[in-house]
């Protein structure tokens, strides 16, 4: 069996367990074996990762702990071309993670298998949060946002992600003359009065609902009956923190615009850079990690992981890339451990709870999702 096929039957293994209720010893070691493997494999086909991993001060095949392996910042897949473990016909596609304006953005590249185990991965999380059943979605953003391939792609990925929950999708924005988008009324009245009597799901990116939805709406007077919403929505908390509008305010906002309660509204921390990983709040305000991902909130000063109940910054660990090194990154996102364990929902492993960008960090812009070519010959790969 080839090293591929063996970390592929791996990371199989742990997106058929539950999500939430692999006893979180079992999981450590689990991803702590297969992670070994896959900085293995990935040493095998990039040299340049492979001096990095070399230079570690630990031996990775030694190590006792996923905290111990070597890990990488984040900031390595600005690289052009993008650090990768394929071969350019091999990538499908390619996540770019835009920055605002005159910042450079990381590159991720996808080839089939990873890409099926993003949208999979996602599939398995949200399901043990809002259930199987499918059902009508709305999306706060305009069509060509589900299509479009430059621009702004990385919120089409996050909409597609959750289409495999919709039986019919509904966008009530509208691009505008200058480049911007603007609340389509007709089209959110009229999704509103066909189905407001039954479970619906909403995502939008944070920003975009506050300030295309909630804010227009709020003005005109307007509200929605759909109390069967399900609104789930990521990114773009720091524009917001800095029109004063805190996590309280946003819920109540948009609950009011809904006619919903506020349980029903879902936050969740993701990133372009850790694919097919996100993190949703539970019923007590707590982020979730699935079985087939580790956080490891390290102190920003020493980098030594923290106890429950302190912050330090975010490292995120996943087994589902095998297209890039993404399994041990770094981020400069900052995070407080709620528990390692026995979060009151119930749902096993690591709790916390985001915590805003470090100190002099870049403030991320959306995202974007392109179909990329290299040209022919191009060794990508390598940083």
């Amino acid at each position: 069996m080839s090293a591929l096929a063996e970390i592929e039957q791996g990371i199989e293994r742990l997106l058929t367990r539950p999500p939430y209720g692999v006893d979180p010893q079992q999981r450590h070691d689990a991803l702590l074996a297969l992670l070994k493997k896959e900085l293995a494999y990935a040493c095998d086909l990039n040299p340049r990762f492979r001096n990095y991993v070399e230079s570690w001060p630990i031996d990775f095949r030694a190590a006792d702990k996923i905290a111990e392996l070597p890990y990488v910042p984040v900031g390595v897949f600005k690289a052009n071309p993008p650090l990768a473990l394929v071969e350019v016909d091999l990538v499908k596609r390619t996540l770019t993670s835009s920055s605002t304006t005159g910042q450079v953005p990381s590159r991720i590249v996808l080839d089939a298998a990873t890409a099926r185990r993003m949208a999979r991965g996602v599939v398995t999380i949200i399901r043990d949060f809002i259930g199987p059943a499918r059902r009508p979605y709305l999306v706060i953003d305009t069509p060509e946002n589900l299509i479009a391939q430059a621009e702004l792609g990385a919120r089409g990925a996050a909409i597609q992600a959750l289409g495999s929950f919709a039986t019919e999708v509904v966008c009530c924005l509208r691009p505008g003359e200058d480049g911007d988008s603007g609340l389509d009324l007709d089209k959110l009245l009229a999704f509103a009065a066909k189905w407001k009597h039954d479970e619906v799901l909403v995502y939008g990116f944070t920003h975009v609902i506050w300030t295309r939805l909630v804010q227009p709406l709020q003005s005109r007077g307007v509200a929605l009956d759909l109390p069967n919403v399900r609104l789930l929505h990521s990114g773009g908390w720091k524009r917001l923190e800095q029109q004063a509008v805190t996590r309280e305010v946003f819920a109540r906002g948009v609950a009011s615009i809904f006619g919903c309660s506020a349980d029903r509204i879902i936050d969740y921390y993701g990133m372009v850079e850790n694919v097919g990983v996100i993190y949703p709040d539970c019923d007590h305000g707590n982020k979730h990690v699935p079985a087939f991902a580790e956080i490891i909130v390290r102190n920003p000063l020493t980098l030594a992981p923290v106890e429950a109940g302190q912050q330090g910054l975010i490292q995120v660990c996943s087994v589902l890339p095998t297209s890039f090194p993404g399994f041990l990154l770094l981020t400069e996102d900052m995070a407080e451990v709620i528990a390692y364990d026995e979060c009151p929902c119930g749902r096993r492993g690591t709790s916390f709870r985001f915590a805003g960008r470090a100190p002099k960090a870049e403030v991320r812009g959306c995202g974007n999702l392109e179909n990329t070519r290299y040209q022919q010959g191009q060794r990508i790969g390598v940083a």
